[in-house]
C-alpha cells in the first residue's frame, strides 16, 4: 500500500493519466515481460497522455484475493488468477477443465471466447472488472523430484501440486493432490513437503525448478484459458472514452505478446532442463488415452455439480467441447 501511496504522491504532467500496474511476478519474467511489452504499447499509442506505473513482484496484489483488491482499488489493472480464487469464480475455475483436444495457446483462449460470449454466468462472476487480456498457457507434464514418472501407477501415494480440476482426477490414481501457489512450490518440493507438480517445462527456468526436480514426464495434461489480466471498475470510469477504446484495442496485444513469452519461456525451459540433467519420461499413447479419458469424465461431473449453486455448468460444458472440433475452433457448434 505504501507504493501504492508513493505512486500516486509522485507529480503527475497535466493531460497525462497514470494507471498501476500490480503483478506478483518480477520484472524477469516472461509473463512480466509480455506486461512490459502491453505497457510500451498503451503509452506509445496513447502519445504519452496514458502511463502506466508497474508494481512487480507482488508488493500490492495477492495470488488469492486478487479480484477483490482490483474490485476495490488498491490497484488500477492487475494480473488477476480467478482459478485459485476462494469462491465468487465458481464456473470460471471450473470451466478450465474443458479443453482437453484444445493443445494450443491460440485454441485455448479461442475456447475461453466462445464460452465467454455464449455463458451469461461468466461475465457475472468477473463483475467489477473490465477484462483485458485471456491466457492460455503450455501444456503441463510432471515434475518430480525422488521418482520418475513412467505410467499412470506410479503417481500412486505421490504427493502433487496440481490445478483445481485435476485434484479428483490424481486421487483416482492413489496421488495425494495439493492445490497452493506457484509461488510456493519450489520451496515445498525442496523441504520434501510434496514429491511433485504438474508444470509446464518452462517452470525449469522460470521458476528455477531444474533446483528441485530431477525427472520430467510428458503426460500431456489438458489446461484451459482465463481472464488473466483487468482494470477495475472504478480505474475504467477515470477514463475518457478515447483511453477505454485503447485499451480495449490493447487486449490483441498483450495476449500476442504472452503466448509469445510463453512460448519463449519453452525454450528457455527445456534448454534448462537439459542443463540440470532431468531425466525424461515419455508416457505411452495408450496411457494417455486412458488419462485424458478420465479427465473428461472428471471435467463433466465437476460440470454436474454446479447445478446446486444455480449454475448450468453442464451447459458451459457442452458449448466448450462441442466448440473443439478436428477442423478448429468453432462457436456455436452443437454436438
Amino acid at each position: 500500500m505504501l507504493l501504492a501511496l508513493a505512486a500516486c504522491a509522485r507529480p503527475v504532467p497535466a493531460g497525462v493519466t497514470e494507471l498501476t500496474y500490480a503483478t506478483p511476478y518480477p520484472p524477469s519474467h516472461p509473463f512480466s515481460r509480455a506486461d512490459q511489452r502491453w505497457i510500451d504499447y498503451v503509452e506509445m499509442a496513447s502519445g504519452g497522455t496514458l502511463q502506466i506505473h508497474p508494481v512487480w513482484s507482488g508488493a500490492l496484489l495477492s495470488s488469492d484475493m486478487s479480484l477483490e483488491e482490483l474490485r476495490h482499488g488498491v490497484a488500477d489493472i492487475g494480473l488477476i488468477t480467478p482459478i485459485y480464487t476462494r469462491g465468487g469464480t465458481h464456473l470460471v475455475r471450473i470451466q478450465s477443465g474443458f479443453y482437453s483436444g484444445a493443445d494450443t495457446i491460440a485454441d485455448q483462449v479461442a475456447v475461453y471466447r466462445c464460452l465467454e460470449r455464449s455463458v451469461p454466468e461468466i461475465g457475472h462472476e468477473m463483475s467489477g472488472l473490465h477484462v483485458l487480456a485471456i491466457q492460455g498457457g503450455l501444456l503441463p507434464g510432471v515434475i518430480t523430484s525422488k521418482k520418475p514418472v513412467r505410467s499412470l501407477e506410479d503417481l500412486n501415494g505421490m504427493r502433487i501440486r496440481a490445478p483445481t480440476e485435476l485434484l479428483a482426477v490424481l486421487r483416482g490414481l492413489g496421488a495425494d493432490p495439493v492445490n497452493m501457489p506457484m509461488g510456493d512450490v519450489y520451496s515445498a518440493m525442496a523441504r520434501g513437503v510434496i514429491d511433485g507438480v504438474v508444470a509446464p517445462v518452462d517452470t525449469f527456468k522460470v521458476l528455477h525448478f531444474d533446483e528441485v526436480g530431477r525427472y520430467f514426464a510428458t503426460l500431456k495434461v489438458p489446461r484451459g484459458a482465463y481472464p488473466s489480466r483487468a482494470i477495475g471498475d472504478k480505474a475504467w470510469q477515470r477514463l475518457t472514452s478515447d483511453q477505454q477504446a485503447l485499451l480495449e484495442r490493447s487486449t490483441g496485444v498483450w495476449e500476442s505478446a504472452l503466448a509469445d513469452e510463453i512460448e519463449k519461456g519453452a525454450v528457455a525451459g527445456a534448454r534448462a532442463a537439459r542443463a540440470a540433467g532431468i531425466v525424461v519420461h515419455d508416457i505411452s499413447p495408450a496411457e494417455q488415452s486412458r488419462f485424458d479419458a478420465l479427465y473428461l469424465e472428471d471435467a463433466e461431473k465437476n460440470a454436474r455439480k454446479l447445478a446446486k449453486l444455480d449454475i448450468d455448468g453442464l451447459d458451459a460444458f457442452r458449448k466448450a467441447r462441442a466448440s473443439i472440433t478436428e477442423t478448429g475452433i468453432k462457436c456455436g457448434v452443437q454436438s
